[in-house]
């Protein structure tokens, strides 16, 4: 028969993908390890890993079973948070997504401020983008996410967190060229740089230049938002960056910052996590710890 442990195993391993990190992160030795596979791929009669020289990976039976370990854990834990509830908030592991256009602005104070206040949680935390977030989110990978809305179309349910809002960023010897506020229309006539596809910041941009009737002119892209603003500062055009990016990303000069007119473009930053919890409680504590760490940032840019 199958036990919950080897589920468990099989999750690290499938998660890893290599038999030393499953190990470490189970806190176990690599032969307990490889023994507790083995008996999983004798249960179902045929090998769920594909071993090789460069590595391993899930064989498509273990990709199949592996979807269904995923919800049988996902519900595992949920019993087991609702046996653990009388808990203090925040005092045992929580794995935490962070999107990407937020993780840096926001998780080194709000991981001081969990430190400080919650000594006893043991915080995983998991960057990436919006769409990979909530699949992971929706199938027990993590425990919550802080996303931008809106998430309803995941049957997720959410703790608004605080409004993010958008500036104008130009090179620094353009400036004068703008209006002290800036109006949306005019972003129908300047070259804007975005996100790459796959980044909610990217899609939030975008529907801000529809409401200009503007459009991606620069034919330039990158990954994270620093790079972007470094294209910025080189005089290769402009972009939209959120309030808790400003106080980080203008230290190292050549970029000005300029807000919009009322009412100025935002998104709205929040907490998703799944309906079926029984954490309710940690995420009401963690959403306000994680506002009083963004507020620093957002002030700067006030």
């Amino acid at each position: 028969m199958i036990t919950l442990r080897q589920l468990r195993y099989f999750e690290a391993l499938s998660e890893t993908l290599h038999f030393g990190r499953a190990a470490k992160r189970l806190n176990i030795s690599q032969p307990a390890l490889s023994a507790q596979i083995a008996q999983m791929e004798a249960f179902f009669g045929g090998a769920l890993f594909q071993r090789s020289s460069g590595g391993i990976a899930l064989t498509g039976e273990g990709a199949a079973i592996g979807a269904r370990v995923r919800s049988i854990l996902t519900e595992v834990r949920e019993l087991e948070s609702i046996a653990t509830a009388g808990d203090a908030p925040l005092s045992r592991r929580l794995r935490l997504g962070v999107i990407a256009s937020v993780a840096p602005y926001l998780l080194p104070s709000l991981l001081a401020l969990l430190a400080s206040e919650h000594p006893r949680l043991e915080c995983e935390v998991r960057e990436s983008v919006t769409d990979r977030l909530l699949r992971e989110l929706s199938a027990g990978e993590i425990d919550c996410a802080v996303v931008a809305l809106p998430v309803d179309e995941h049957g997720l349910e959410t703790l608004t967190l605080f409004e993010d809002r958008f500036h104008f960023a130009v090179p620094a010897d353009q400036a004068d060229r703008y209006a002290s506020q800036v109006p949306i229309g005019l972003m129908r006539d300047v070259r804007l740089i975005l996100l790459e596809e796959g980044h909610c910041l990217r899609d939030q941009a975008l529907e801000i230049c529809q409401i200009a009737d503007a459009s991606e002119r620069a034919g330039l892209g990158a990954t994270s938002l620093s790079t972007i603003l470094r294209m910025v500062a080189a005089g290769l055009g402009a972009t939209l960056i959120p309030d808790m990016a400003v106080g980080d990303e203008t230290r190292r000069g050549g970029i000005a910052i300029l807000p919009f007119e009322d009412p100025a473009p935002a998104r709205t930053i929040a907490l998703a996590f799944r309906p079926s919890t029984a954490r309710r409680q940690d995420f009401e504590v963690l959403a306000d710890v994680i506002r009083r760490a963004g507020k620093p940032e957002r002030d700067l840019a006030a």
